[in-house]
């Protein structure tokens, strides 16, 4: 399969997920659970910490890019270490094809942590944002390249009406002046990873970071490696890392965020 070819791939196969979810639970039920749940952890809060950089750390057992990225993987396990290291917030990789997700691991996520959980997926859909809501979220993600202006401002809005933060995610200018002439969105995700080709290009921070209005809280996703990254970063002003692959990949998870958070 082309690479170009895999986002097709990723979103035909979550239409047939939802068409299967709401079998199970329709979007009425959903909303009509909502009201017994708590208050949702505040995410924004969590990561916006003057003059620091905030790590949100990713549970993902595998990825289009990768493969498995985590033989021994145990969401409870890692979720446990990220506990004990102090992180500010989790990302928890709900796809089910491609990255082996569950929406079960965010409740199961959210109840063994005190820090905020955010739904990661390829969110299409308002049924989601209710979704992610009954599953435990605090936070869920928002693809500028999958979704119209209009979607984006309706799922966005509707996230903070249920008390969820909403990280907005764009890769090039033209996704992020679309988000932009959102007054809604004030959480905005750069990811250095184009979803159609799947290459990392680090100069995409660099491109676009400075073209953000100051007041808006900046997340960094995709090709963080060590602490020379994360400096780089909190030097340009970055409220925030999302960091997977390089904790996945290390035979001891708090010793790696040690390294790579120590700049």
């Amino acid at each position: 399969m082309k690479k170009s070819d895999i986002l097709k791939e990723i979103i035909a196969k979550k239409k047939e997920r939802l068409a299967l979810a709401k079998q199970q639970i329709s979007e009425e039920e959903l909303k009509s659970r909502l009201g017994s749940l708590p208050p949702a952890r505040k995410f924004i809060e969590a990561i916006s910490k003057p003059r620091q950089i905030s790590l949100i750390a990713e549970i993902k057992k595998s990825s289009p890019s990768s493969g498995i990225i985590r033989q021994d993987f145990n969401h409870i396990e890692i979720a446990k270490a990220y506990q004990e290291c102090g992180v500010q917030a989790i990302s928890v990789l709900t796809e089910e094809d491609f990255f082996s997700g569950s929406i079960l691991y965010l409740k199961e996520v959210k109840n063994l942590t005190e820090v905020p959980v955010l739904r990661k997926d390829f969110i299409l859909e308002q049924y989601q944002v209710y979704e992610s809501r009954f599953y435990g979220a605090d936070a869920l993600l928002l693809i500028a390249g999958l979704l119209t202006q209009d979607e984006l401002a309706q799922f966005s809005a509707l996230a903070l009406e249920l008390g969820m933060d909403a990280l907005v995610e764009v890769h090039d200018e033209k996704e992020l002046r679309k988000v932009l002439k959102l007054k809604s969105v004030s959480f905005i995700g750069i990811n250095n990873r184009s979803l159609r080709t799947l290459e990392v290009d680090p100069k995409t921070v660099e491109k676009l970071f400075p073209l953000i209005p100051k007041e808006k809280v900046v997340v960094v996703e995709s090709g963080i490696k060590n602490s020379q990254d994360v400096l780089f970063l909190k030097i340009l002003g970055v409220s925030a890392v999302l960091i997977g692959t390089a904790f996945m990949q290390a035979e001891n998870i708090p010793k790696k965020v040690e390294e790579i958070m120590s700049w």
